[in-house]
Order: structure tokens, then C-alpha cells, then sequence
């Protein structure tokens, strides 16, 4: 159906807008009186940081900033240029300044992936005004970006696309397609739809990603049945036209980026929150975008400990079971054991006495050093360890009455007994609480009768 094509660029690009009011998404910035609105108004374009997933348009409303500051616009990328590159931009932009009296926007893509130095690099020359300076990242500009570079521009954070958003996406690319495939063919008309069903599988699938969308969308067209129709040829993008597409496809879910950390945050939280769907729904979601289920297995051991720990022993032993269960059987019949473990560590009581006083103890250790062991704590399988006292007076627990050696010390001697570990209400750990009185009151007791 095509005749001979021009260099191939994908619908993303071809649809790329040209003027703000094109532009689709952030309205949080680009609405009435928001910030990005009330910059262009002043006439006065400042140095930002774009902060947000990818296929949310990042690049577009940089060029679109640069354009409406009749700016001129200069790209690069922290992933294909370098020092070389950076100094062609810079007496590029100067030259523009001297000659033209023309300003110059810079636009550097993944910038957290330059180093510290080349970042720094750009600092006179944003504070000079040879140019406005805008950076864009995936990444939490607080981890990957220098101090000195984000205390002289504003950081601005790019929300993924909503369902609306896409939507209207999907439309213009629709339309893009059917004008591109329309000048390609001797037919007169091309009619190209999207059916409601699939269309909302390709939408899902993109992830909040417009780029992917409108990638998705121009491989559908490829599964499309063309058919004869009035005056040219006409088709209709199905569900399983859209499922051809988007089988296989991970949703967005970066193993080292923020992505990860955000999602790792939200089913830790939802666990320690008693949520058994919100638990279930992220794990599932990190599953599906390609996490290493090894990588949760270990993290719902860790939730096991710190949110759960001895309010409900099991708890453990379901989150090692889970893993364990994982490394027998694989995916995806092992993702199911996960599940479970997930679900009864949201629903299990919960106390984080452990792990306080873990971190106590911890906090203790490095401001106070490390203290001797008693003597009377220390083993003895020498004649001359015995000869130096190791171990005596030490009392054997099960000698005593309930098998507890009321009074007895076990701490260092140069430091105070401490009570790290305090159970909660809740769960088991309501009658360790109760055991734990009873001994202190038979600690008491001795004490008070040592003293008399």
C-alpha cells in the first residue's frame, strides 16, 4: 500500500507539538497563574531541573520554553556528549549573545549522569547569563544532582501522563497516522480507528510513557485488517491487535533509579500500614515491571523483622518459606508463594520493638565503645582461665527456680542495665511483656533482699 518513504521518524516525533497550546499534560505547571504560566508572562526564563518519568514530554516543553522566550535552543545529552560537546554549546550560545543579541536556552537530557565536575562546569555560565540552563532527569535531583547546580535553578516536578491525558494523545496520534498513511497511498482516504477495549489496553500498557503509547500505536497499525471502503481504505486497531503489542511489555520500573526506591517504599509502607490489597498491589506491580523476585523475597523477610518480629514469630517463617518456595519453583508459580507472604505480613500484628532496640543498642555501641565481658560471664576451659577467675560466681540459670537467676547482671560492668527491648500490646508480645515484668519483679526482689 506504500510507495517509496522518506526517512523513517517515529509518530512521537512527527507528532511532536509545536506551541503550548499543543502541548498535553502538567497542567500543575502550566495552568492558570502556575509557575511555568507566570515565568513566560515576566518575560524572565530561569534555570530549572526537570524532574520526572520518562514520556512525559521533558524535552517538548523545553524546546516549547525556549521558543516562546525566543530563545535559541541547544540540546544535549549527559549519555552522548561530553566536555567537547559542552564548550561547542558555550561559545555557540556567546556567539548568538554577541552577534545576534539573541539569548540561548542549554537543555541537557539525563543530566544527573554527568559527574560532579562536568556539572559544576556549567555553573559561570548560567550565573554569567550566557545561558538559561535546563536539566532534565529521571532521578531525585537530591541524590544525583550537585548542591551547587540545584541552589541556582528551581526544580520542577513533570507528573506522569493521566488516563485523560492519554487519551488525547492516542487521538492526535490516530489522526497523525491516518494523514501520514493517506500522503503514502494512491488511495484517496485512509480511515484508521482504535477500538474502546483496545484502546484502554494500549493506554494501561503505556505506563503514564506518552512516548510508548504512540510507539504502541504505530505497531498496531501493522496487525490492523485494511478493508475497502468509500472513497479509499479503511481499518480498525482491535484488542488483539493491541495485545500483539503490548505482550510482554514491563510497565516502567528502573532497578537502580527512583522508580524502584518509590515502589520498594510503597509496599514496606502499605505492609507496616495493615494493608493486605495495597501490599498485594505493589508487590504484583514490581513484579510485573521486572523486579527480581529474590529482591522482594528478602525485603518481606526484613518487613518480617522490623514491622512484625516477635508480636508474631511466624512471621518470619512465612517470609522464608515464601523465598524459599521462589527458589524451588521459579516464575511464575513462585510469584504466588510471595503473595501469600506479603498478605499475612500485612495482616499480622505488628510491633517494631526489635528493631528499636536493635537500634538503640546499636547507637549505644558507637558512642560508648566496647566494654569488657564480666568475669563471671566469660567461659573457663583453662587452668589458668579459672586461675584468673572466668567465670566465677557465674549462676546457672536452670539450677534456679523457673530457671532464671533472679538478680543476677549481664551487662558490662562499666555501664548501667538498660531495657532496650520494650514489647508492645499487641499480639504475642501482650504476654512477653507480662513475662518480662514478672522477671523484673523477681529481679527487684533479689536485689532488695541482697541489700538487706
Amino acid at each position: 500500500m506504500s510507495n517509496a518513504k522518506q526517512l523513517y521518524k517515529p509518530l512521537s516525533d512527527r507528532l511532536r507539538p509545536q506551541t503550548l497550546d499543543e502541548y498535553i499534560g502538567q497542567e500543575h505547571l502550566l495552568g492558570k497563574n502556575r509557575v511555568l504560566t507566570r515565568m513566560l508572562a515576566s518575560g524572565k526564563l530561569y534555570s530549572l531541573i526537570f524532574w520526572g518519568p520518562p514520556g512525559v514530554g521533558k524535552t517538548t516543553l523545553a524546546r516549547l520554553l525556549a521558543n516562546q522566550s525566543d530563545l535559541q535552543f541547544i540540546s544535549l545529552s549527559a549519555v552522548l556528549d561530553g566536555v567537547k560537546e559542552v564548550r561547542a554549546a558555550v561559545e555557540q550560545a556567546k556567539k548568538q549573545r554577541e552577534q545576534f543579541n539573541q539569548g540561548t536556552l542549554l537543555f541537557v537530557d539525563e543530566v544527573h549522569r554527568f559527574n560532579k565536575a562536568q556539572q559544576d562546569a556549567f555553573l559561570p555560565f548560567v550565573e554569567d547569563g550566557t545561558f538559561v540552563f535546563i536539566g532534565a532527569t529521571t532521578e531525585n535531583p537530591s541524590f544525583e544532582l550537585n548542591n551547587a547546580l540545584l541552589s541556582r535553578a528551581k526544580v520542577l516536578v513533570l507528573r506522569e501522563l493521566d488516563e485523560e491525558d492519554l487519551e488525547q494523545v492516542l487521538q492526535r496520534g490516530v489522526m497523525q497516522l491516518a494523514n501520514d498513511l493517506s500522503s503514502e497511498s494512491e488511495q484517496q482516504n485512509i480511515e484508521l480507528k482504535v477500538a474502546d477495549i483496545a484502546a484502554q489496553l494500549l493506554i494501561g500498557s503505556s505506563d503514564g510513557d506518552a512516548r510508548r503509547l504512540l510507539n504502541f500505536l504505530e505497531q498496531a497499525v501493522d496487525f490492523a485488517d485494511w478493508q475497502p471502503c468509500e472513497n479509499g481504505l479503511c481499518a480498525s486497531i482491535e484488542v488483539e491487535h493491541a495485545k500483539e503489542v503490548v505482550q510482554g511489555g514491563l510497565r516502567r520500573f528502573d532497578k537502580g533509579g527512583e522508580a524502584f526506591y518509590d515502589q520498594i517504599s510503597a509496599l514496606h509502607k502499605s505492609v507496616r500500614g495493615s494493608d493486605p490489597n495495597a501490599a498485594l498491589y505493589w508487590l504484583v506491580r514490581m513484579l510485573d515491571g521486572g523486579v527480581d523476585p529474590r529482591y522482594l523475597a528478602r525485603r518481606l523477610i526484613r518487613m518480617a523483622s522490623e514491622e512484625i518480629a516477635n508480636a508474631d514469630p511466624k512471621a518470619l517463617q512465612v517470609a522464608i518459606d515464601a523465598a524459599q518456595s521462589y527458589e524451588r519453583l521459579g516464575s511464575p508459580e513462585g510469584d504466588l508463594a510471595l503473595a501469600q507472604a506479603a498478605t499475612y505480613l500485612a495482616v499480622a500484628p505488628k510491633s517494631n520493638a526489635v528493631y528499636m532496640a536493635y537500634k538503640a543498642v546499636l547507637k549505644d555501641i558507637k558512642e560508648n565503645g566496647s566494654h569488657s565481658v564480666p568475669l563471671h560471664l566469660r567461659n573457663a576451659p583453662t587452668k589458668l582461665m579459672a586461675e584468673l577467675d572466668y567465670g566465677k560466681e557465674y549462676r546457672y540459670a536452670h539450677d534456679e527456680p523457673e530457671a532464671f537467676a533472679a538478680g543476677e547482671c549481664y551487662f558490662p560492668e562499666e555501664m548501667a542495665e538498660k531495657a532496650y527491648y520494650q514489647p508492645v500490646e499487641r499480639g504475642l508480645e501482650i504476654k512477653i511483656s507480662a513475662k518480662m515484668r514478672h522477671l523484673e519483679n523477681l529481679n527487684q526482689q533479689a536485689i532488695y533482699k541482697r541489700r538487706k
